[in-house]
């Protein structure tokens, strides 16, 4: 695995960024853009590629096409390739991304078995997904014996399928491909950043993304909705160019698109199609202008053309019913049990207030293991509570700052940003449906999240010497008990310490009931893990992070800056 992982790596490299170059390297936009166009379009062709290969059942050898694509795309347009590696933000924009990567590759070699919180059950849901479409398993198929297909959009298990069957076929190249995957979301977020506080903050955003258990926790762990989160964050990043005094020519049609491709990878991304696609019908669609008509109707057939292959065959292999009332959301018996409005306010209380504030049955992180409860504690502050998913005081220098730039911004600016935030933490929160005591900032806030992080990484430069300690505290913190802890847990380093000797399967009998029902699922099913198939996997981790931390030092001391974007 050690030779393979960065083959995988490579792979991973090449067809995530090659495959689309070619139809985006002649684009009227900056080339940090063209870079974030070419991941999404990469991604998405990826799925097209594949999702041909499953529906026609041809062998999944044809797969290997797809290197051989990418490569002839980026020998097509390697002279626009040049001209954009030779601009300073694109090339800070990469950099960070691969520093990114890296650290997230760094952390899989400590997980023996995945535990946290209340997460059991998803990660062995998207193994067998992806391996439906690499298998040809029946289209009957019922996951982890009780979810159908269309209960989960396909992008992202078709894209893992596909490049998992490149660098072998085995659980632990899922876990490399998914993190790979997920790491992704740092390249919109940066463009963002960049868009709001210069070249330096696409470095800064890199640390504080290293430094976030929301993120890193996400990462690690194998779903699809920091997948989501990246094309949510591309498509709001040419959302706001619609704002610019002089947008990009079909900057609708990109959003479109994006979005559409959100969807398609997870349904939590409908609040801000939801969000954003209402605010451009009021305050930017203008009825009675031909040029605005068409500019809808361009955006309107580019995001069918990409969800409606998937939504058609869906219907003909499923139904209309087994397509769209097959998600939890719908289908859970506790969405449609007690008052609905009441459950809403509930769940923005308890998703807005951390559990340490409140009253609460904690039998979810109950267990014997004093280093898994505080594991779990944590945990459960850092994935489901809003402000503390941005950070343990992270969020207090972010409401600061949005509220000193509130002050001095126009009320166009204002206007929107309270709708989006507003707008997307109430439909976020009711979409679930079923009551939770926790709080449910992990389902579908995350891309609100990480547009906090990248406010926090572009006002950087406005902080004076204490507010800046106040963040380095913060993170140093947010390092420790989210991060460091986290994956001292799933590594079972933490308690081996204090049980020397112990074998794997005892010690896990220490920790939660969800802890215990991720390890019998790992021995039922035979997995292998990174962990278990590296021949010394935490020096291996503690080499990989360690290098991806004088990356990131490198990153920052790099002191090059171009001009700022305009727009907000």
């Amino acid at each position: 695995m050690l030779l393979t992982l960065p083959a995988i790596a490579l792979l991973f490299a090449v067809i995530g960024f090659g495959l689309g170059w070619v139809f985006v390297a002649r684009l009227a936009v900056a080339p940090a853009e063209k870079v974030l166009c070419s991941v999404g379009v990469s991604i998405a062709g990826i799925f097209l590629f594949a999702w041909v290969v499953f529906i026609t059942r041809s062998s999944p050898n044809l797969l290997w096409a797809l290197p051989v694509l990418a490569l002839v795309g980026l020998a097509g347009g390697h002279r626009e390739l040049k001209t954009a590696l030779s601009d300073p933000t694109a090339r800070r924009i990469l950099a960070g991304q691969a520093i990114v990567s890296l650290w997230c590759l760094g952390w899989l070699p400590f997980i023996t078995s995945f535990s946290g919180g209340g997460w059991a059950g998803d990660w062995i849901e998207h193994w067998e997904r992806t391996r439906f479409f690499l298998e040809q398993w029946p289209r009957d198929s019922r996951f982890i014996g009780v979810y159908t297909l269309p209960a989960r959009p396909p992008l992202a298990n078709v894209v893992t399928g596909a490049l998992v069957h490149l660098g072998g076929g085995d659980f632990a190249s899922f876990q490399v491909v998914t993190a790979l995957l997920a790491s992704l979301a740092y390249l919109p977020a940066a463009c963002l950043a960049v868009r709001w506080g210069g070249i330096r903050a696409a470095a800064i955003l890199a640390v504080v993304c290293m430094a976030s258990p929301l993120f890193v926790q996400n990462a690690t762990f194998p779903w699809t909705k920091l997948p989501a989160a990246f094309y949510v964050l591309a498509s709001l990043s040419f959302f706001l160019r619609l704002r610019d005094p002089a947008p990009p020519p079909h900057a609708l049609c990109w959003w479109a698109g994006l979005m559409a491709a959100a969807l398609l990878t997870h349904y939590s991304a409908a609040p801000y199609l939801l969000v954003m696609g209402g605010w451009w019908l009021v305050a930017g669609f203008r009825p009675a202008d031909a040029d605005s008509r068409r500019q809808a109707i361009r955006a309107l057939v580019t995001g069918l053309l990409i969800l409606v292959p998937w939504f058609a065959w869906s219907i003909g292999e499923y139904g209309v019913a087994g397509t769209f009332l097959s998600n939890t959301s719908v289908t859970s018996e506790h969405v449609r049990s007690g008052n609905q409005f009441l459950k809403i306010a509930l769940n923005l209380r308890d998703t807005l207030v951390p559990h340490f504030l409140r009253p609460l049955d904690s039998t979810l992180i109950a267990q014997q293991s004093p280093w898994g409860w505080w594991r779990d504690w944590f945990f459960q502050v850092y994935q489901v509570n809003l402000p503390f998913a941005v950070g343990s005081l992270g969020w207090i220098v972010v409401a600061r700052e949005s509220w000193r730039l509130w002050r001095t911004t126009g009320p166009a600016p204002r206007s929107f940003w309270a709708w989006f935030v507003g707008a997307t933490i109430v439909i976020g929160v009711a979409v679930h449906g079923a009551r939770d005591h926790w709080g449910l900032a992990h389902i579908c806030l995350q891309p609100l999240i990480l547009i906090g992080l990248a406010f926090l990484a572009a006002r950087w430069s406005q902080l004076n010497r204490w507010w800046r300690g106040v963040v380095l505290a913060g993170a140093a913190v947010d390092l420790v008990c989210g991060i460091a802890l986290h994956f001292a847990v799933q590594g079972h380093v933490a308690d081996r310490w204090s049980h020397p000797g112990w074998p794997a399967a005892q010690i896990v009998q220490l920790q939660s009931w969800t802890a215990n029902m991720n390890f019998a699922a790992k021995l039922h099913f035979h997995l292998a893990y990174v962990a278990d198939v590296l021949a010394a996997p935490q020096v291996t981790a503690l080499v990989l992070l360690a290098v991806a931390v004088l990356l990131a030092i490198w990153l920052l001391a790099d002191r090059s800056r171009v001009g700022r974007p305009p727009g907000a």
